[in-house]
């Protein structure tokens, strides 16, 4: 994958709106600049309302170039995602994208270990829908929520070896695209395991063999405390990692330096812009 392309800024009409259980929403937009530039891991910045003046920062999950779109799924957690939310199909939104340094897969790593949580989910769905035009790659997700997911979920046709007895939850479109994907929640829902995604992911790392483990690259995002447990897992099993930070945005491009982050560098810890210098990052430089 190749550095961020320019930002485009473009009207993107509502094509399609879904809403699910605790106010969860995806939306799809036409926006076809950022459809043709969009990467994993990128994000757009959306204007709620003309009378909210700072924008949204809101990760891709989906990109169509052929098509033009771009889908995005968020949660109402305040007054801006409120009037998102309220949105209507074929209401334009004011948007700025695709923003970010974005996840970089390597051929050397060919088997990706995807683990989100909560809105981190997103992401990591754009992640595997790239992944899965190369054959070289063979990746795995695995997902946690303590809401209800926003799909829904099935068992899954697909073995995933080093998994408990009874956890075969996926997320259909990931077992329709061949990748597959596991859940994990602490609230009970059926065929998910009952914990921590990261209980999942060290499960699935103790099953490999050393050869199987030099080949694995974990990729994440989610909450602080779960990228932080990942970083941990990444540094037990001598794998790298990649993490996508979330982070309060004022500009989204760089510009007020309010999303700063501390990160270790080869010259000594530095400060970095989560927007545009991320959001992803090497593991090990945020969680030293």
């Amino acid at each position: 994958m190749k550095d961020p392309a320019p930002i485009a800024l473009e009207q993107a009409p509502i094509l399609a709106r879904e809403a699910f259980a605790d106010g969860q929403v995806v939306l799809r937009l036409h926006a076809p600049a950022c459809a043709a530039r969009a990467l994993p891991g990128n994000f757009v910045h959306l204007r709620c309302d003309a009378l909210l003046p700072l924008r949204r920062p809101l990760s891709l999950m989906r990109a169509d170039p052929e098509a033009g779109w771009i889908e995005i799924l968020f949660k109402v957690v305040g007054r801006g995602t409120a009037l998102l939310a309220a949105k209507e199909v074929g209401e334009a939104i004011d948007l700025l994208g695709p923003i970010g340094h974005p996840f970089i897969p390597h051929p050397e790593r060919p088997r990706p270990l995807l683990v989100g949580g909560g809105v981190g989910i997103p992401p990591l769905v754009f992640l595997s829908q790239h992944l899965r035009r190369d054959s070289l790659y063979l990746p795995l997700a695995l997902f946690g929520s303590e809401s209800p997911f926003p799909f829904q979920p099935r068992p899954s046709n697909i073995l995933v070896p080093a998994m408990p007895a009874g956890v075969i939850a996926c997320l259909p479109l990931l077992d329709d695209w061949g990748i597959p994907s596991r859940l994990a929640s602490g609230q009970g829902f059926p065929g998910c395991h009952p914990g921590r995604v990261t209980e999942l992911a060290r499960l699935w790392l103790e099953g490999l063999d050393a050869p199987a483990r030099r080949q694995v690259e974990i990729f994440a995002c989610g909450p602080h405390p779960m990228l932080e447990a990942v970083a941990a897992l990444a540094r037990e099993f001598a794998v790298p990692a990649q993490v996508s930070l979330e982070e309060f945005m004022a500009c989204g491009v760089g510009g007020c330096a309010g999303c700063t982050v501390r990160v270790e560098t080869a010259q000594g810890p530095a400060m970095r812009r989560v927007c545009v210098d991320g959001p992803v990052f090497a593991a090990e430089t945020v969680f030293p």
